[in-house]
């Protein structure tokens, strides 16, 4: 007796990671048709236009399909994944296609004489409340076949193929994931790269050979949270990298921002050498033990003490109703460059953390990031951001305000520089601020306490003490 595939085999979508997202792509799975899995198991990370994210599967069982390759973009709703879920009770039968599942297979030439019949989907299927699944024209992808059957099956089409009257059609070439994706990064044809790989698998030596007059070396680790390198053809002039992902979102969301907001920037240049012997002190103090202390810390604290004293400064403008929303809680924004472009995770309610947790939780942040596992909830509700150019050697910048936000400080880089200091020309640790505010709601007045009184508790921290 045949088990019924649709209780055995279970279809897991690709879910809406953030707030609305309507795509992601697959950047990496964890698993293979034939690994068992438990529920809560990660099976697959993402990325969207927020963050990557690590995806569990929500089923016991064994991984039938995986639908989709890596570096595929995928719609929210599409599943991505089978699982069969009664291994060993009867013959694992092909699972009813899902509906809503573009193909990967959709561009290889099919028999013009006989279509292969495939249900189509009726409408948009939901699968979040907001709005539903794109319909598709494409086929599902077929499911793999054991290397050693290759073969008879592409004889076997060859087959059916001239007793259609049609020119045989080429075998697929044999490839994993990861190299389909560095041959379409590089622009190769991988019916045109000669297999050196067991069983007639195209390696990644192979793509590199095909793409260079010489030999290729075999292309260092990359780390999990960085994009594959795109290696450079010898004598090319230029490269083209898709704009997808966070560094799509980001520049739409930098675009709108600074043709709607009007930017007004101000700057400060002052001497910060006793906030650095203080960061010293703090180091060694034992309630600060295993806590990421640096220059940043003391910053963000400032801007949270001069943002008490001017709170008009942590507000937002809603176009929609006409309002400006005064917020009574500082989510503080903490810029970070990325291998996939800048992300802007907050620290929620900083203004009711002392500076150890304060600490603390900047230490999370950073980490967090560093390993690409900021989450997209981790990026909404920021009110206040501030962004350390100075990381970079560079002096200052113009930031461009966070959509939803009202001011932004860059931090310039800290030097030792000659100045003034009780009459006399000293060497002083120096650096620059710069402010940018939301003009429609911030005025020159409002925006320039904020930025004095940043500089006031950073050139004498014992202000922390007595304006808090």
């Amino acid at each position: 007796m045949t088990a019924d595939t649709s209780l055995r085999f279970r279809e897991f979508k690709m879910p809406d990671v953030g707030e609305g997202l309507t795509e992601a792509e697959i950047l990496k799975w964890y698993v293979q048709p034939g690994d068992s899995v438990t529920d809560g198991q990660v099976v697959c990370e993402v990325e969207t236009a927020k963050a990557a994210v690590e995806l569990p599967i929500p089923y016991d069982g064994v991984v039938h399909e995986l639908r989709f390759e890596e570096g595929t973009t995928v719609d929210v709703g599409t599943s991505i994944i089978t699982i069969d879920v009664a291994p060993g009770s009867g013959p694992a039968e092909e699972p009813p296609p899902a509906a809503t599942e573009p193909s990967l297979a959709a561009a290889e030439p099919q028999p013009a004489s006989e279509p292969e019949p495939e249900a189509k989907p009726q409408g948009r299927q939901p699968v979040l409340v907001g709005y539903g699944v794109a319909e598709s024209s494409t086929k599902r992808r077929p499911r793999k076949a054991p290397a050693g059957a290759v073969p008879e099956q592409a004889a076997a089409a060859a087959i059916q193929a001239e007793m259609n009257g049609a020119a045989p059609a080429r075998p697929r070439p044999l490839a994993k994931p990861p190299v389909r994706k560095l041959a379409k990064d590089l622009g190769i044809d991988l019916e045109a790269v000669t297999p050196t790989g067991p069983d007639g698998i195209i390696t990644r030596e192979d793509v590199h050979a095909a793409a260079a007059p010489a030999p290729a070396a075999a292309p260092e680790p990359v780390a999990a949270e960085a994009p594959a390198p795109v290696s450079v053809p010898a004598g090319a002039r230029e490269t083209r990298v898709p704009i997808k992902g966070v560094r799509k979102a980001t520049a739409a969301a930098m675009v709108g921002s600074a043709f709607t907001a009007p930017h007004v920037t101000e700057f400060v240049t002052l001497d910060v050498t006793r906030t650095m012997k203080l960061v010293e002190e703090l180091k060694a103090d034992k309630d600060m033990a295993g806590l990421r202390v640096n220059p940043l810390l003391l910053i963000a604290k400032a801007l949270l003490v001069a943002i008490k004293r001017n709170p008009g400064i942590n507000a937002a403008w809603d176009e929609a109703n006409q309002e400006i929303v005064q917020k009574h809680y500082v989510n503080l924004g903490i810029a970070a460059a990325t291998p996939r472009g800048l992300i802007v995770p907050n620290i929620k309610d900083a203004h009711d953390k002392t500076l150890p947790e304060l600490a603390e939780a900047l230490g999370e942040l950073v980490a967090t990031a560093r390993d690409g596992k900021t989450t997209p909830a981790a990026m909404q509700g920021g009110t206040v951001t501030i962004t350390n150019v100075g990381v970079f050697g560079v002096d200052t910048g113009t930031p461009i305000l966070n959509p939803g936000e009202s001011a932004i400080l860059a931090v310039g880089a800290i030097k030792l520089q000659p100045w003034v200091h009780k009459g006399k020309v000293k060497p002083r640790q120096v650096t620059t601020l710069a402010l940018s505010f939301d003009h429609r709601l911030v005025d020159g007045e409002l925006g320039s306490k904020v930025l004095a009184d940043v500089a006031a508790i950073l050139e004498n921290p014992k202000r922390l003490i007595t304006w808090a």
